[in-house]
């Protein structure tokens, strides 16, 4: 298992690689598990000294990857993150009942502040994420039932 940091436009990742089968790595970012399909079957394990892996790792162009969102029960129900940034605030709570077209939280991504509104009438039954999260695009934040 490798760990990498990485800083991505303000934003810090913490990426670790786990076991490889066949043309699937398991793969976590800040703690979220997925399974990255790679195009091409990896080659077998060769002997390779740890400083040279690191630094290929670091310049070597990454294959053409396809990322999984791991399942979740919230399904439908759930409110999904539009692209990747940083929650800046949120502004309801777990058993509030909320509008279709309130304002949730906010999150900032490249250099802006974007609200994330509510596309239903419903109660908030679970909220997936804290302020200060840096989150993925796709990721579940809020679930309304």
């Amino acid at each position: 298992m490798k760990e990498y940091k990485y800083t991505i436009n303000g934003n810090k990742y913490t990426v670790t690689v786990g076991d490889i089968e066949d043309n699937k790595a398991h793969v976590e970012v800040n703690g979220t598990p997925y399974t990255v399909e790679m195009e091409n079957v990896p080659a077998p394990k060769k002997v390779i000294r740890p400083v040279v892996a690191a630094a290929a790792a670091k310049t070597a162009p990454a294959p053409t990857t396809k990322v999984e969102k791991p399942a979740t029960k919230a399904g439908k129900n759930a409110i999904k993150s539009p692209l990747p940034g940083v929650i800046l605030q949120i502004k309801v709570n777990v058993g509030d009942e909320v509008k279709r077209g309130q304002v949730l939280m906010i999150l900032e991504a490249m250099k802006m502040e974007n609200n994330i509104p509510s596309d239903r009438d419903g109660k908030v039954v679970s909220i997936n994420v804290s302020k200060g999260d840096s989150v993925l695009e796709g990721t579940d934040l809020i679930v309304i039932e």
